[in-house]
């Protein structure tokens, strides 16, 4: 089965197609840098490195672009806000915002393009649109001649004349349409400014990312991600712009993630429920945010609240468990549970890639890798030595880092085996004070094996010990 993703233009599933075998352009609308970015953010940076890692896991060679907007009026008006310079000011929240990806587990981007070095590229783009007919000047500002589309709307789904019966009456009535939006904006007192053909100026937002994307990709692209926020205008625009200058389609994949919620609201600076990454990561670790996209399906809308993540963070503890060592002198497990053992890896594996294959169905995924999980568990408490059980394990550690979850296992790995003579120590001498009858103080050392995880087993051949589960 081939990979199949919902594509926003079509409204369909469809079949993964690159433009070239084997390589795949993909390029995400990345942040406007005036604040510190927020979980929001997060978010959606987490939904396409997931699939980017499955894509990479896959086999695909993925160039991968996620812009900065380093020119925009929120970043001046908050520059001028603080006395500084505007490149400073979205420099240092750049720098901010690449150091909370690295603490989220999220891939770097081959390219991290920003708007202040494609200016040429956005004049030249300007011009070719003048030159064909589908823009003009005015006054120092070029617009968009969305006329000049007969398929402007097709992403959204928007009706031109629906749009233009809902413009505001205040609108710039210097346009020749109302729906025309700008690509080079003359250039007003305070703002930074390049020189053009038609004046001192700098870029509208959506021929940004037109121009970053036909520098790194050329004409076409196979993969075009962001918010569902972004398909319009943004996203629109960029469709209606980038296809009149090239001739040509521009994405062939348009993938938007849903938008986070708190509480049942969406995340507003005017309500004030914004939280930043770096006050979530103070509180809570990177997997359990990244368990909570995971077990989500990425389109739709995901609730974030303590509850979550407190489930979350339970996942992750019995993620954790699988990777424990076999007990301490393992016999063996029967041929029953080793086939079993053997049967699930197989049956894992293809649940998994079936399940990602499916429009990158990340909980369907973890459906998988939890039967896995629970056949471990099982193995291990039937007897299983570690050379058994490794096999089901190095396939869990395989699967779980393609889905970016770090687990810190190695660390799991070595607190067991630091601890695991220690926990014997205790339980031969919780022994020895049966042999003595002193049951209070071997009551007491099993209360607090107990409540650390763990589970003591007395039989006529004396006594066991393995760690609990935490199911």
């Amino acid at each position: 089965m081939s990979i199949q993703i919902y594509n926003t233009l079509t409204r369909t599933k469809d079949p993964l197609e690159t433009l070239e075998p084997g390589k795949v352009r993909m390029y995400v609308c990345g942040p406007t840098v005036y604040n510190k970015a927020h979980i929001g953010h997060a978010m959606s940076a987490l939904v396409f490195d997931i699939i980017r890692r499955y894509l990479e896991y896959r086999g695909f060679d993925v160039q991968f672009a996620m812009n900065f907007t380093d020119v925009d009026d929120k970043i001046i008006r908050r520059a001028n806000e603080m006395g500084m310079d505007p490149f400073a000011l979205a420099e240092g929240y750049i720098q901010d915002f690449q150091k909370n990806m690295a603490d989220l587990n999220i891939k770097p981007a081959s390219f991290n393009p920003r708007a202040s070095k494609e200016i040429d590229q956005i004049i030249a783009i300007v011009q070719g649109l003048i030159d064909k007919g589908a823009a003009y000047p005015l006054e120092g500002d070029v617009y968009f001649r969305v006329r000049n589309d007969p398929n402007y709307g097709k992403l959204s789904g928007r009706n031109l004349d629906d749009m233009r019966a809902g413009v505001r009456k205040e609108a710039d009535d210097r346009k020749e349409d109302p729906m025309d939006f700008a690509l080079w904006k003359s250039a007003k007192p305070g703002e930074p400014a390049w020189d053009s053909p038609w004046g001192p100026g700098r870029p509208g937002w959506h021929i940004e990312c037109s121009a970053m994307n036909y520098h790194y990709f050329g004409d076409s692209i196979d993969i075009h991600g962001g918010g569902n926020d972004l398909i319009f205008p943004h996203h629109e625009n960029e469709i209606a712009q980038s296809e009149l200058f090239t001739g040509k389609p521009f994405a062939r994949y348009w993938v938007h993630n849903g938008m986070l919620q708190l509480r049942g609201e969406k995340m507003s600076k005017s309500i004030g429920n914004i939280i930043s990454i770096d006050e979530f990561l103070s509180h809570h670790s990177a997997d359990s945010f990244r368990y909570l996209i995971l077990n989500s399906a990425y389109r739709n809308p995901i609730v974030f609240n303590e509850d979550v993540l407190l489930q979350a963070e339970k996942a992750l503890d019995r993620i954790r468990f699988a990777f424990h060592l076999a007990a301490e002198g393992a016999k063996g497990a029967s041929e029953d549970v080793k086939q079993a053992l053997s049967q699930q890896i197989a049956a894992t594996r293809n649940g998994f890639e079936s399940s990602m294959d499916d429009d990158f169905n990340s909980a369907g995924a973890l459906g998988y890798i939890f039967e896995l999980i629970r056949v471990i568990n099982y193995s291990r408490d039937e007897g299983a030595t570690q050379a058994e059980l490794q096999p089901a394990q190095d396939l869990l550690l395989e699967l779980t880092s393609v889905l970016g979850l770090t687990l810190d296992v190695k660390s799991e790995k070595q607190q067991s085996a630091e601890a695991d003579p220690f926990v014997q120590l205790l339980v031969d001498l919780r022994l020895e004070l049966r042999k003595q009858k002193n049951w209070g103080l071997a009551d007491q050392i099993r209360n607090q094996l107990s409540e650390k995880g763990v589970v003591l087993e007395d039989t006529k051949d004396g006594t066991t010990w393995r760690w609990d589960r935490k199911n």
